[in-house]
């Protein structure tokens, strides 16, 4: 978090001369000048910011729910959903399903041998 501050903090001192640079050349009233300094700002730091600001997974997201059914095996118990990791995004599905816990270490195993890491 230090680190994504300084990196952001650097970046802040960085559109400043941005900002000097259209007030010395430009031959607008301020308020014109800031504008369009801002956005040549804005179009250049968009990505700076993009690559501050990535998320990155460190650990596997789970969804846990206590009564469910399990789409595997029909059984009502505690259901468990793998949400998200590294390289697997089911954070917006409109299917959500929902396993116990045998089920969940089967669903599992057949991710790992896709290659999708958890």
């Amino acid at each position: 978090m230090i680190k994504q501050f300084l990196l952001y903090a650097l970046r802040w001192q960085l559109s400043t001369p941005i900002l000097a640079l259209c007030l010395y050349y430009f031959n607008f009233n301020v308020t014109t000048e800031t504008i369009i300094a801002n956005t040549i700002g804005s179009s250049i730091f968009f990505w700076v910011d993009k690559y501050i600001f990535k998320q990155t997974i460190s650990f596997p997201l789970w969804q846990i729910e206590e009564i469910v059914k399990c789409v595997d095996c029909g059984e009502v118990c505690r259901g468990y959903r793998l949400v998200k990791t590294k390289n697997y995004d089911k954070m917006k599905d409109s299917n959500v399903e929902f396993r116990c816990e045998r089920c969940s270490r089967n669903k599992l195993m057949m991710l790992r041998e896709k290659g999708i890491e958890y």
